[in-house]
């Protein structure tokens, strides 16, 4: 049989076909099936980039990235507070030793709320005694001793009881010798006592410190005690200028004292504890699918 000789063609006879998608994968990008026989990228090599280390999420797509280091401790916000009750107190003990304006000012707002009537005697005086030792410790050894018993984490249950303690024992420290180097004379009404320095006082700080650290130990942050806490010492306040044992920047100044004593206890109480233990396992990576 003869055998009909195939008809040979040219490029240029050749007709055009428009490129057609076919079934398949492209090779070394994709992942194909098990077994496929393509030379498709090998699944148990390691990656090497933090994307392509994610677990995968709930509904199969890409999880929570590696850890990555928290955000440091250190931010400029937080010593805003002390800062500028730092910077305050300076302004005021140069006011007072320099015998400024703002000490003549406040000699005289002292005398005028000195005769005012608005406040009833007795009432400026229970508002002072307030800011008393024998008023104000009993109500932090209550919070000391009820935060050292409260069920907490054991690794830190001391820390927050010693802070508030040490915060306490701050306030005399602090005031005494500032009140010994201002030397600052006190009210009329207190002219003939048998010492100078009125400034900080010490009534305010007591008050405020004692307060506050045990509203940070009992109720911490709850705007209702933060409202209770500001009402409070500032009844305190008014009560030590309204009986003329304080002058109106003595109050101001102990409460600048007390706003960077209560900013670092409330570091030590806001810091999160951690109880002693073993640590939990770390969940294994899941298992690599085998190569072709």
């Amino acid at each position: 049989m003869k055998e009909t000789p195939r008809p040979q063609g040219t490029a240029g006879d050749a007709v055009p076909v428009l490129p057609q998608c076919r079934t398949g994968r492209a090779l070394a990008h994709t992942t194909g099936a098990l077994g496929s026989g393509n030379p498709h990228r090998s699944e148990a090599r390691p990656p090497h980039t933090p994307r392509g280390a994610r677990r995968a999420g709930r509904h199969g797509g890409l999880g929570t990235s590696p850890p990555v280091p928290g955000p440091s401790a250190f931010r400029p916000r937080t010593v805003l507070f002390p800062a500028l009750c730092i910077a305050l107190f300076a302004l005021l003990g140069w006011q007072i030793a320099a015998h400024g304006p703002l000490r003549a000012l406040d000699e005289r707002l002292g005398r005028g709320a000195e005769g005012a009537d608005a406040l009833p005697w007795g009432v400026s005086g229970f508002l002072a005694d307030l800011g008393n030792t024998a008023v104000a410790l009993p109500v932090l050894g209550a919070a000391l001793l009820f935060s050292a018993l409260r069920p907490a984490a054991p690794s830190r249950r001391w820390l927050p009881p010693l802070a508030a303690a040490l915060a306490m024992a701050a306030v005399p420290a602090l005031v005494v010798p500032l009140k010994a180097w201002l030397a600052r004379p006190g009210p009329p009404v207190m002219a003939g006592g048998v010492h100078e320095g009125f400034f900080p006082s010490g009534h305010a700080a007591t008050a405020a410190v004692a307060y506050g650290a045990a509203a940070l130990l009992l109720l911490p942050r709850r705007l209702p005690a933060a409202l209770a806490y500001v009402l409070l010492n500032a009844g305190v306040g008014v009560g030590l200028v309204r009986r003329g044992y304080h002058w109106p920047l003595d109050v101001l100044g102990a409460w600048c004292l007390s706003g960077v004593l209560l900013w670092c206890l409330a570091l030590v109480v806001s810091r999160p504890g951690r109880a002693p233990g073993p640590r939990p396992p770390r969940a294994s990576p899941p298992p690599a699918r085998p190569g072709p």
